[in-house]
């Protein structure tokens, strides 16, 4: 990994509506981590992530991308964006294979498509385990099949950077499994990983850092807690062995 991280947030504040939603965070992303945020509803973590895509605003600190101020960044297509669990297309009918090739314009030219730019269409397909339904329309699949098609959306322009929110939400078991073997085959080639969850699951042995928000503010940044026998029961309070001294305890039910 360099010394300068891909994602870099210093003391961002930001607001929904009156309400102050991040208060004052600080988190970085080095090249090649896998790092998960998890906190309860409404701690500021799908905040954070839209506020490092700019759908939000800050109304304090700074982002960088790439070492360069949000507000100046222009290289999109180094970032893959997998929204909150939606429909895929949006209500306008289409197959699955043009919701995937959208997420490729950036990388075409005048978006004229051509033979390298069909085949990353392919293999991301491919990477989901959708190549057998390219042709058909997205109305007719399942609800993790759809997450399936928005993370090729994503992965088709090849990121170096993949942010994901909530990317298991709501999804069955089967898909979970693809969903954890697609990241790894991305960790694997380098890719740098930021994404919201409400519990680790599959994804457990990718994670690298586990950034724990509360209220906005981030409680805890480091190795992912563990949750073992006593400490996997809802509600369980304990303090992190890799917490600062005098750390409020991290209650395990805030985290699913």
């Amino acid at each position: 990994m360099t010394s300068e991280p891909v994602v870099a947030l210093r003391g961002v504040t930001a607001e929904l509506g009156a309400r102050p939603v991040l208060r004052g965070i600080d988190l970085t992303v080095g090249r090649g981590e896998v790092v998960a945020l998890l906190g309860a509803n409404g701690s500021g973590k799908s905040t954070a992530i839209r506020t490092i895509i700019g759908q939000v605003p800050a109304s304090g600190g700074t982002v960088e991308l790439f070492g360069t101020p949000r507000r100046s960044f222009r290289d999109w297509a180094r970032v893959g964006y997998v929204p909150q669990r939606t429909t895929a297309a949006g209500g306008v009918p289409a197959t699955v294979a043009e919701i995937v090739s959208s997420g490729r314009l950036s990388r075409t030219r005048f978006g004229v498509f051509r033979k390298a730019d069909r085949e990353a269409v392919r293999h991301a397909l491919e990477l989901v385990g959708l190549a057998d339904r390219a042709k058909d329309s997205v109305t007719a699949l399942s609800g993790g099949q759809h997450q399936r098609v928005l993370i090729a959306r994503a992965l088709v322009a090849e990121p170096e950077l993949l942010i994901m929110d909530e990317p298991m939400a709501g999804v069955d078991l089967a898909s979970q499994e693809v969903l954890a073997r697609t990241l790894r085959q991305q960790v694997e080639v380098g890719t740098t990983v930021l994404l919201v969850l409400h519990e680790l699951g599959p994804l457990e042995p990718l994670i690298d850092r586990a950034v724990v928000l509360r209220d906005g503010c981030v409680l805890h940044d480091g190795p992912p807690p563990q949750a073992v026998g006593q400490h996997a029961l809802p509600g369980h309070d304990h303090v992190h062995p890799h917490a600062p001294e005098g750390a409020e305890p991290i209650r395990t039910g805030l985290l699913s």
